[in-house]
Formats: structure tokens, sequence, C-alpha cells
């Protein structure tokens, strides 16, 4: 690939004294793109536009803990490139309100110095809804756009367009560089006949592929799925027969920025009478703030507080809530398992899940539908019948999209690596040289011009950075290695107390045990282990000349004792040894 200098800014021609000499061709600029998350994964959406020097920033979301990540919050993007360069930032624009695109702010940035922000008028709203938790940090500087708005910040002119998503207020972003022109799709679908939204405006799509697209950057999450995704109306039919054809409560839970489907789960309870009791923080946020900005249609007397259910017959009762993917704590786990105090499954009950499930919530998920079969409830999910819908364009969008923007370069976003892949190859099938097809990872740095494109050899700083309580990014990888040696096998405590003149052991070591076995029924085990404890300790005294180096103790206890319990057990727990000099 062509190096960082076969990219290099404009360059003025080399003066000679020779007439004949022709000056060198002048190069046209280049542009970096940096990605510091959002490829090779689904979520924690960030990517930085660099043009000598000067910086615009493209989303900043937040993704999900993994299973083997205990005590984890969120996982945001990594801003170490961005440290001593906040000055160089221009601004920020986002695409819409979902946290994964939006839910780094409060983390990042105070530490960013507070850039100005571009974004639409619901997700202004939830970014300032979020941010009263973070009340000691400085008032977010937002400036709201909206379709067909046209800002320029420093080198880049920016043109916001309306997609289709499954949250109202989400723009792809046209971006005029030096370097050519960008369109950055944000999350899309394609949807003739949406709920609580405009259809797509394919004549504007078709006249912004017209203005020469140099790069276009699509979402790739639905690339592995043919065909095309479902419409909303479809989803909302599918609906309309549930709540026709049920007689007793109705509980529906879906993602809580998912407000197209809380519209449709409200307007199906006022046709057919039933009052709405809305559940969970995230979710009733949400709507307050989309029915504030005229985004939600709600009659005055339909939403209800979940302490009046008992005032409504089963017929007039749907209840709407969030923690369809198994949330610990959630409302509808706390159903599950007969704790929710106000409300508890009976037959008769219908659960309607409206959402898919996010990889590796499976086996949660599974449990709560078992427990809601088990209190004779009726659970209909959407590999049931057709009662969600993704906000990820297909294939067949996919295949559309690149065919109306014409781009010369094509670089997939928003997605795991496969997604990637299978997008790279739609994009070849659709008639564009795989030379100009730039498939990337988080840390790369690619600089283009309208000639051609280099990924960088040096890399950025993109590895996780760990949210947990109050601390952010002071969980590394040894601390979460600790925490998955304590999750899984548990804590061993040793205290031994040392005479300090003699050297010999002064009384029984205490043991401690913690998820590693029941002392009780381990006294074998612990007078094996308590024997051996002595033997070490007099041992390593003994070869440190009668002094009590309690470091050279603490060491030889941690690894001898911890391959005698591997070998009795074949676990490992943490050993953590206790040495008192007295």
């Amino acid at each position: 690939m062509d190096s960082q200098n076969d990219l290099s800014t404009e360059q003025a021609p080399v003066a000679s004294s020779r007439p004949t000499d022709k000056p060198k061709r002048q190069r046209s600029p280049r542009l970096n793109l940096i990605y510091l998350g959002g490829l090779g994964e689904v979520g924690r959406n960030m990517m930085l536009l660099e043009y000598r020097g000067q910086i615009l920033i493209i989303d900043a979301g937040f993704r999900m803990p993994e299973e083997d990540m205990p005590g984890i919050d969120y996982i945001i993007p990594n801003i170490a490139y961005l440290r001593g360069k906040e000055r160089n930032i221009l601004g920020a624009v986002f695409t819409h309100g979902h946290y994964d695109h939006i839910g780094a702010i409060p983390y990042a940035w105070p530490r960013l110095g507070n850039p100005p922000i571009y974004a639409g008028k619901l997700t202004k709203g939830i970014m300032l809804n979020r941010q009263e938790d973070f009340a000691y940090q400085p008032k977010l500087d937002i400036t709201e756009v909206q379709s067909g708005s046209r800002i320029k910040i420093g080198p880049f002119k920016i043109e916001f367009f309306r997609q289709n998503h499954n949250i109202p207020s989400n723009f792809g972003l046209f971006i005029q560089t030096p370097a050519g022109n960008i369109v950055h799709t944000s999350d899309f679908k394609f949807d003739n006949d949406p709920i609580n939204d405009l259809p797509t405006d394919f004549g504007m799509l078709e006249k912004i592929g017209q203005r020469g697209i140099t790069l276009l950057m699509s979402d790739s999450t639905g690339a592995e799925n043919e065909g095309h995704s479902l419409s909303e109306r479809l989803i909302f039919e599918n609906l309309d027969k549930l709540f026709q054809e049920t007689k007793g409560r109705i509980i529906s839970s879906t993602f809580a920025s998912h407000l197209n489907r809380v519209q449709q789960i409200i307007a199906l309870s006022e046709k057919y009478g039933r009052k709405v009791f809305l559940e969970g923080f995230s979710m009733k946020s949400n709507v307050e703030i989309a029915k504030n900005l005229k985004y939600l249609n709600v009659k005055p007397d339909t939403l209800l507080k979940p302490n009046q259910i008992n005032k409504y017959p089963d017929e007039r009762i749907s209840f709407l809530c969030t923690g369809a993917q198994g949330e610990t704590g959630a409302v509808l786990m706390k159903m599950a398992n007969r704790e929710y105090k106000f409300l508890r499954l009976k037959k008769g009950d219908t659960i309607i899940f409206s959402s898919s499930v996010i990889p590796g919530n499976e086996r949660t998920v599974q449990f709560l539908k078992d427990q809601f079969y088990r209190q004779g409830a009726h659970v209909y999910h959407y590999q049931m019948m057709d009662i969600h819908a993704s906000g990820h364009g297909h294939q067949e969008e996919l295949k559309r999209m690149i065919n109306m923007m014409k781009p010369k370069f094509f670089l997939p976003i928003h997605g795991q690596y496969s997604m990637l892949f299978e997008h790279a190859n739609i994009a070849e099938g659709q008639g564009l040289n795989r030379k100009n097809i730039i498939i990337a990872d988080n840390g790369d740095v690619v600089s283009f011009n309208q000639e051609r494109y280099a990924i960088e050899r040096n890399k950025v700083p993109s590895n996780y950075v760990m949210v947990d309580g109050l601390g952010i990014g002071d969980v590394g990888e040894v601390v979460l290695r600790d925490r998955q040696t304590l999750a899984q096998d548990g804590m061993f405590v040793i205290i031994v107390i040392v005479d300090g003149q003699t050297g010999k052991v002064k009384g029984s070591p205490d043991i401690i045990s913690r998820g590693f076995v029941y002392l009780r029924e381990s006294k074998d085990l612990l007078k094996e282990t308590r024997q051996r404890v002595i033997g070490i300790v007099e041992k390593s005294t003994l070869a440190e000349a009668r002094t009590v180096n309690s470091a050279y103790i603490k060491d030889e206890l941690r690894d001898q004792i911890g391959d005698f319990l591997f070998s009795q057990t074949k676990r490992r727990p943490m050993v953590l040894p206790v040495v008192i000099e007295v």
C-alpha cells in the first residue's frame, strides 16, 4: 500500500534554474480518517476527520460489557490520540440519539475541552437529559440541526440529510472536504411506509449521489441478512392482530430508545381502550423527552403510573417496559422472578418481546421466556412472528445505497468484522473495484484524497476503556483478569504470624475461603494446607538466614499453595497471603 509520504499534503513545485524542467504535478490534499470505535464491533462508534491538524469528531458512543467483564458498566472509545490536541478539535457532529453513538459524551467531553456539538432536536434532548446525571460537568454547547441544515466547521462543509432508522431525528452526513466529498450514512434502512416517520426520500439521496462522492462510509450491521428489512408498517399490522385477539393484560418490552415501536404500542393501546403503564427509568425518560418535543403522539389520559394498575380490569391494561434483553434488575426480570410489586403474572397474560436478542444475551432471554411460560403467560417474540424489524438495512438496501451514491472509494462501518467483510463483497458485486474498497479496524488511520488511499502503518490507541462506577479507565486488563479469577475460582486468604526472632510460625495459620471451597466440608484439605504453609514459611526463613522477608514468603506461599490447591481440586483460586511479623 502507499505510505503516508506518498499522500502528503499540497506541495509547491520545486524551483529549478533549467527552463526546460517541468514543475511537479501538485497532488490533491490528504485527509486522515481515524477510527476509535465501531469497526469490528457493534457499538462504541466514534471516528475523527483530520485535515492539517484540524479535527472533526463524528459520534461518541459506548457499548455494553461482554460476559467476561464482571462489574463493568460500559466500554467507551480510547481518546488518548486527542490528548494535547484539544485546541485542534473544531467540534462534533452526531448522527442520532442511540447510546452507541452518544453514550460516551459524559466521560469524554470534559477531557476534550467540551467541544461544540451539532445534533438533531431529539438527539439534543436525550443528551441534555442524560447530562443531568453529570451536573458537576460543564454545560454542553449544542447547536440544533435538522434535515437540510448546512454548517461549515473549519475546512469541513457538512450537510445533514434524513435517514430512516428506529429513532426519529436520524441524519446521514454529506461532508465536503479539501480531499473530496464524503457520505456517512449513519444507521439506516429504507422504509417506504414507516410508522411515526416520513418514508425514505430516494430523490434526495440520488441528488446527493450526483454531487460526486469520493468516499462512501455505510452502515454494515445488516450486511449478512439477505433481502430487504421489514417495514415498520408490517410490524404494526401484526401487533394490531395481537392486541385485537388478546383479552387479558398485555406486557410489551422493547428497547427504551426504539421510540417508533413505543409509539406503535401506545397507538394500539389507545385504539383498543387500554391504559398504558410505563416502567423503566430510561423508557420513561425517553418517552417524556419525545412527548415534549412532539415526536410522540399520546392522548392526555393514556399514560398512568404503575401503582394505578389495580384500578383497571385486565382487558384495559397495557404495560410497556424495558428489560427484553434479560438485564438483571430490569422490570421484566423482576416480573419473571415474582419480585415486581405492582404486577404479578398470571394465566392469560400476554408477553410481547418486540426486539431482537443482542448476541450474548440468549441465555438470559431464554430464562425470561421459560419463567413466563411456567407462570401461565402467552409469549410472543420476533422468531415466532414479525413483531420486530431491524433498524438497519439488509443486503438489497445496502446495494441500492451504493448504486445511488456511486462512490470512488467504499468503506464499510458499524459492525462486526464479518459484517464489514460481507458489505465489502456487496460493494464489489455492484461494480466497485476491489482495490478501492477499504476494510479498516479500530485504531487505523486511513489517509485518502481523490486519487488514492492508504492505511498507515502506525495505529492510534483504540483499546477498550472501561467505565466502572465513577472510574474511567482505572480497570485495566490486570484488574479484569483478577475479577475473572475471583468469579471463576474464588479467593483463598492465608494469614500467618511469624516470630521475627526465630522465623517460626506462631499458632495455626488462619484461612478464609470465598467462592472456592466450603471450609466446614473441607477439613482434610485445610489441615494439609496449614501444614504446608508452616513448612513453606519456615523453610523460606531458613533460606533467608533466619530473617523474615515478607515479600519472599508471600511469593512462595502464592506459588506453592496455588499449585497444591490446583492439584487437589483442579481449580486455581486467587491466593492472597498475609504475613504478620511479631
